[in-house]
């Protein structure tokens, strides 16, 4: 018995020693790894992450898994034929918010992501979106979708996950022509008053959203009202109230966003400024030597 005893303290030792313990922060962690990925990549990836490979538990996510996510939405060809994103997600406790960072990854944003995962249900965590080489990130929701899954013990509701994905997809392509900021405010802003949008007709909701971009100060196509208008159509088939309160946290994220994007223009701006100034005293000074020269 006192062997029996020992062992088991022996084993809690080295578990708590390696980081691993089941009673431990990594049954809160996953690291989800796309499958056709060489060995030299995967290390990357961990390195990328900050996290030592085998501390904590590790799926994997493959190109016919994606697919399934994606198919309806992305084009078969952006797709591709290999699954390449990967993902490190940490659940963190009720009210500490969305923290999204990419690596490598050309076409989804933070907020963007922070967006769909709202919509599927997801908050409160800490994930972590990279690739060994530049790729779009669309496939690396399916990867999320999959470590929440498993570490919550239970699926989320399927069709708030597709609609998430039809949310990432939507804002991905307005965010080509307007920009991601001005791109993920305005899917933002239409979710929170879907107990609206429900109540009007296509050309109501038509009306609604163009005013909308106008405050924005962008100008939308007919091909991005309608997909607009088919994306609160289906977020309306979800708990709006309940979706509603969660687009709070995303609003106050993509809010931080803007600003800084505002900052970075006005300090543009100003140094324009200050070379445009620069630039005509030289003129002046030119002007002058010329008349003694």
């Amino acid at each position: 018995m006192m062997k029996k005893r020992l062992s088991v303290f022996l084993l809690i030792l080295l578990l708590v020693a390696s980081g691993t313990s089941a009673w431990g922060d990594s049954i809160q962690c996953r690291a989800v790894i796309a499958s056709d990925l060489t060995p030299e990549q995967v290390t990357q990836m961990y390195q990328t992450f900050g996290v030592q490979q085998g501390s904590i538990p590790e799926l994997t996510l493959t190109n016919a898994e994606e697919r399934g996510y994606l198919e309806g939405y992305v084009a078969s060809s952006v797709i591709g034929t290999k699954s390449i994103s990967c993902v490190y997600v940490q659940l963190m406790p009720e009210g500490s918010g969305m923290n999204v960072t990419t690596n490598n990854i050309t076409w989804c944003t933070s907020e963007m992501y922070t967006g769909a995962l709202a919509t599927a249900g997801i908050t409160d965590a800490v994930i972590k979106v990279a690739a060994p080489f530049p790729v779009s990130g669309t496939a690396a929701l399916a990867g999320i979708y999959k470590a929440y899954e498993d570490m919550a013990g239970e699926e989320l509701d399927a069709i708030a996950k597709d609609v998430g994905t039809q949310e990432l997809t939507v804002t991905g392509e307005l965010a080509e022509e307007i920009g991601s900021t001005d791109s993920a405010s305005i899917v933002s802003e239409l979710k929170s008053m879907l107990n609206e949008t429900a109540q009007m007709s296509d050309e109501q909701l038509r009306t609604e959203i163009t005013s909308l971009a106008q405050r924005y100060k962008v100008r939308l196509t007919d091909t991005q009202v309608n997909q607009l208008i088919n994306l609160c159509r289906s977020l309306e088939k979800l708990d709006t109230n309940g979706l509603k309160t969660r687009v709070g946290d995303v609003q106050s994220t993509i809010s931080k966003v803007g600003e800084a994007k505002e900052e970075v223009e006005g300090f543009i701006s100003t140094i324009k400024g200050i070379i445009e100034s620069l630039q005509g005293i030289v003129e002046r000074l030119q002007s002058l030597l010329d008349r003694f020269s």
